[in-house]
């Protein structure tokens, strides 16, 4: 069809058609914009494969529109053009790559190009081990390209023992196909962990109340101090031989300090554990750090966490350094178990210290915005999950229904008959 210049104005206008149809830019030639009677669109790169009229038209799909702006795309074209007049063949480059290439091939190529230059070594970790403990077996001899939905759900079905994790799994898979989408390994749009059902996951939010923080904090001072008592496991047989069962171990002040922050600021543990002292800007009472979940992020720190930063010493780079000090304390299990047995508290994950953050901030009547900035949240929905907590106006309405009853029945329920002032007489005056 005739051509214009591709702006983000005119591809949002394109309407679907009863058959197919490219609009062509008129200022690169061969990019261009794809419209199936879908609706969906993708941006398209034509070339001839070599020299002289008779050479071969090729036809490559850059990615679909959402996915990349037309300016994105453009610069894509650019290149795939550029490689063009270099001799190469993108088009035919790419079907080599998807012929013959395995399940087991494209799970290397995804870890090796994307899991590990992009994410956190924990993530790295569970990417490859559901990966190549769970998928690779199952499938990894078939054809990237041919892996079927069925195929994948089998794998799922199997795994029904552990559910979060068989959900996971499917995040992975769908996560890697979207990768080989983008690297031109699979056709477009071809992904089949999706439209699997999961299994419904049991939320398992813990908020912890006054009395349990009460305990709890009574149980960090004691870890501190005067020490918490020695459990022995009577179940293993070396414990009949263990001497000076009533004695005490006293936890450092660094992994009671970590807890102590975890509580007071909402925190990932990671984000304090692997804190370091040039993240704290003590003038404006903040941590600034480089590398979150969420990528960069701001800490506020309140009075309570400002003084647990203040008793603690400056022997390293990190706030909370290990034995060998030029690493962070690699995790406080042992501590944790230790204090939620003294203090008496059960189902509680270190992650619940954030969610109770949270639920004390949202109970206090703070809008949810305000508590998703200090938990370092990017997105409304992840906050979302405590709104339960606030003061809603259904809760409002009913505190004035109940009030006004209240009012209108104090005679009966407030003042008993008994006590009440008897009723003066009015005094008639006399003339």
């Amino acid at each position: 069809m005739t051509g214009k210049r591709l702006s983000k104005r005119v591809v949002d206008s394109l309407r679907p058609s009863d058959s197919e149809y490219t609009i062509w830019d008129d200022a690169l030639t061969g990019f261009g914009v794809r419209v199936r009677p879908s609706g969906a669109k993708s941006y398209v790169v034509v070339y001839r494969a070599g020299a002289g009229r008779k050479a071969p038209v090729r036809k490559v799909t850059l990615g679909s529109v959402g996915k990349l702006t037309p300016d994105n795309a453009r610069t894509l074209a650019r290149k795939t053009m550029g490689d063009v007049t270099h001799g190469k063949d993108p088009a035919r480059d790419r079907a080599d790559a998807r012929e013959g290439l395995t399940v087991k091939e494209l799970v290397e190529k995804f870890l090796t190009d994307h899991v590990e230059k992009k994410l956190k070594a924990k993530t790295i970790a569970r990417y490859r081990y559901l990966l190549e403990e769970w998928v690779v077996p199952e499938v990894g001899s078939e054809k990237a390209d041919a892996l079927t939905r069925a195929a994948v759900g089998r794998i799922h079905n199997r795994k029904s023992d552990t559910e979060v994790s068989a959900n996971r799994m499917l995040s992975v898979v769908s996560s890697m196909y979207g990768y080989a989408q983008r690297a031109g390994l699979v056709p477009e749009h071809f992904n089949p962990a999706t439209k699997i059902t999961r299994y419904q996951e049991e939320n398992l939010e813990r908020f912890l109340t006054s009395d349990e923080l009460a305990r709890l904090g009574d149980a960090l001072r004691e870890a501190e101090t005067v020490g918490l008592p020695w459990n022995v496991d009577e179940t293993k047989p070396i414990s009949k031989h263990i001497t000076g069962r009533s004695r005490k171990i006293v936890y450092g002040r660094l992994p009671v300090a970590a807890a102590r922050l975890l509580i007071f600021t909402g925190c990932r543990l990671r984000e304090i554990l692997d804190c370091k002292w040039e993240y704290l800007d003590l003038e404006r009472g903040v941590l600034f750090l480089p590398r979150s979940k969420k990528g960069k992020r701001t800490v506020i720190l309140n009075g309570p966490a400002l003084a647990v930063l203040a008793s603690l010493p400056r022997m390293s780079a990190y706030m909370l350094p290990g034995k060998d000090t030029k690493k962070p304390i690699s995790d406080i299990k042992r501590l944790w178990r230790a204090v939620l047995r003294r203090a008496k508290i059960t189902s509680l994950r270190r992650h619940d210290l954030r969610h109770t953050f949270a639920s004390v901030g949202v109970g206090g009547n703070m809008a949810l915005p305000i508590v998703g900035k200090l938990l370092g949240q990017t997105q409304m929905s992840s906050t979302q999950r405590y709104a339960h907590l606030a003061n809603d106006p259904l809760r409002k309405a009913s505190q004035q229904i109940a009030g006004r009853i209240s009012k209108a029945m104090r005679d009966h329920l407030h003042v008993p008959a008994k006590t009440r002032a008897p009723k003066r007489k009015k005094r008639v005056a006399r003339g």
